[in-house]
């Protein structure tokens, strides 16, 4: 099992099915950003139809002990490329006082029925920084030479 040598963040993790094991939750390799998480599903596993989401369970808990550090779910880039198997709601995040299991949404872009098999990886696990803002009402905003223009303000090229 490779061992991140360049770890700072201590996340305690707790298992909470015998399909998902410590075995199977580390770095791919050394310089991997995220952890692989995987689906806890019974064998065969889910078949997720074309334009539909399943909520697939990560047979894990963590609480990550530093503050102002939280999870963040993105797709894996193989199985969007590949299958067509994406994070559905973009990046999903877990607050660092959640200590439910972590569940991963994925949604179904191909044109085809996609089998998930039982422990397949399925999503990637990334801990970042986040700041908590300041809100200060305001009656106007400064002003930039953009302005509101959006959607295509700025042009295409």
């Amino acid at each position: 099992m490779p061992q991140n040598l360049l770890h700072g963040l201590d996340v305690r993790v707790k298992f909470l099915s015998p399909l998902c094991t410590s075995e199977q939750f580390y770095y791919a390799t050394e310089a991997s950003a995220g952890i692989d998480l995987r689906a806890c599903v019974s064998a065969p596993g889910v078949v997720v139809q074309p334009g539909k989401r399943y909520l697939f369970p990560a047979g894990i808990a963590i609480e990550i002990v530093q503050p102002g550090v939280a999870g963040f779910i993105f797709s894996r880039s193989g199985l969007g490329a590949k299958q067509g198997l994406t994070v559905s709601q973009g990046v999903g995040v877990v607050d660092p006082d959640y200590r439910g299991e972590i569940m991963v949404s994925l949604l179904n872009t191909a044109t085809e029925e996609r089998l998930v098999q039982q422990g397949q990886r399925i999503a990637q696990l990334v801990f970042l920084p986040f700041f908590h803002a300041a809100i200060l009402p305001v009656e106007e905003l400064g002003t930039t030479p953009r302005g509101a223009g959006g959607f295509g303000h700025t042009g295409k090229m």
